[in-house]
């Protein structure tokens, strides 16, 4: 295959000819730290930050959750690293393994972290992206074995790919860095929209914020005074004919994937007419809200088109004087209340008596149950609309990390 113009085949793939190959351990020193014995109170609670593997991620670290003392330090494998070291998690729980975070103050780190001194002639938020970048190819270095971890020699010898001047370096690491503030932009704006719509609901759904236009009282109803409560079913899975046959079929991930979206409009698995024939499941009408009754309590949907449920649901149809998305909002609001009254040994689970005499309190008038909705569900457009843009800034960032790293794309 012909090579671009200007650019070199390399043990990275292809990069500017002017861009060299180098190890971490040629622009970088790479040290491990240590833990002081937990024996020895005088060796904890000091006035030196020690830094372990949960405190890297992705950012950049301020402030530790534990200390040392000056004994503590003199007495271990623990370092004193200067700020502006990167350090790498070498082990640790879940998805650690692998992650960076730049130090931002002076400490010291325990053995799960190597501290990664850049040298002054190298961008360390250059080296920073890429090791980002670089997270899951990371992680398939790890040794094997009954746990897999990093070493502080498979660190030094990760290989980067160095643009030859700081300024070209800089500009790179400047443009991730403000896509890397975009995103943190957008985090903090959807938590403080999901604070605001909490903390309406809160009110909203309590009467304790009334809408202008309504002073009519609340009254108590019983969930059964307010819809149809049916369950699910599921037919014998020996039965091949019971199975693929079009008829939507809800099962409890199909409500954890929405990730407290509202709608459902598909599941992962369907049935036949004859599989629901010959189960306990039945078909729930459009703009119903089918809601997790078994082990996961309360996590709902309203189901934009017909479908069926397994047995860990409850589902609410609601009747002609009750506003669906109302309803929804109210359930989701009582999800304490309902695991309060759960029963089972081998897992958490609420039948239909028991939500059938659940009392909660509702607007008398559908249309105060409506206006309630209204504002809830332009909260949840706005937090849905902020939600694709953090989608999109993330997808963004990932195409210049790929570009820009590699220099398929040049800034200098």
């Amino acid at each position: 295959m012909e090579l671009k113009a200007g650019y070199k085949q390399t043990e990275l793939g292809l990069i500017p000819e002017e861009w060299s190959v180098k190890t971490i351990d040629s622009i970088a020193v790479v040290t491990a730290g240590g833990t002081p014995s937990r024996q020895i109170a005088d060796f904890w609670n000091g006035d030196i930050p020690w830094v372990t593997t949960t405190e890297i991620n992705w950012d950049t670290i301020r402030e530790t959750s534990q200390s040392i003392t000056a004994k503590g330090l003199a007495n271990s494998a623990a370092k004193l690293i200067t700020p502006g070291a990167l350090l790498i998690a070498l082990y640790g729980q879940g998805k650690t393994r692998g992650k960076v975070a730049i130090l931002g103050i002076q400490a010291a780190t325990n053995q799960a972290c190597a501290a990664i001194a850049i040298s002054p002639a190298v961008s360390r938020k250059f080296v920073f992206h890429f090791l980002v970048s670089q997270y899951n190819a990371i992680r398939g270095l790890s040794n094997s074995g009954s746990q897999e971890n990093l070493s502080g020699g498979i660190v030094k010898s990760l290989l980067i790919p160095i643009p030859p001047t700081k300024a070209e370096q800089k500009a790179i690491a400047e443009a991730l860095s403000d896509a890397d503030a975009l995103i943190e932009s957008l985090d903090q704006l959807i938590a403080k929209k999901r604070q605001i719509k909490q903390g309406s609901m809160q009110e909203l759904l309590t009467g304790k914020r009334r809408l202008p236009g309504f002073r009519e009282k609340w009254e108590a109803k019983r969930l059964a005074d307010l819809a149809d409560i049916r369950s699910g079913g599921t037919p014998s899975t020996t039965q091949a004919q019971f199975w693929d046959g079009g008829v939507m079929w809800c099962t409890p991930t199909d409500i954890t994937v929405l990730n407290g979206l509202k709608y459902l409009s598909s599941t992962s698995r369907t049935i036949s007419a004859e599989g629901l024939r010959a189960s306990s499941a039945e078909i729930i009408p459009t703009r119903s809200i089918v809601m997790t009754s078994r082990a996961t309590i309360g996590e709902c949907a309203i189901n934009t088109v017909p479908m069926t449920t397994n047995q860990g649901f409850k589902n609410f149809i609601p009747f002609d004087n009750v506003d669906t998305e109302f309803l929804y909002y109210l359930l989701i609001t009582q999800r304490t209340g309902f695991i309060g009254l759960c029963s089972g040994s081998t897992f958490l689970e609420i039948g239909k008596t028991q939500l059938s005499a659940y009392q909660v309190q509702v607007p008398k008038t559908k249309s105060e149950q409506e206006a309630i909705s209204s504002i809830l569900s332009d909260m949840d457009t706005e937090l849905a609309a902020l939600e694709s843009r953090l989608t999109k800034a993330r997808q963004i960032k990932q195409g210049m990390m790929q570009e820009l790293l590699t220099g398929r794309i040049r800034l200098v």
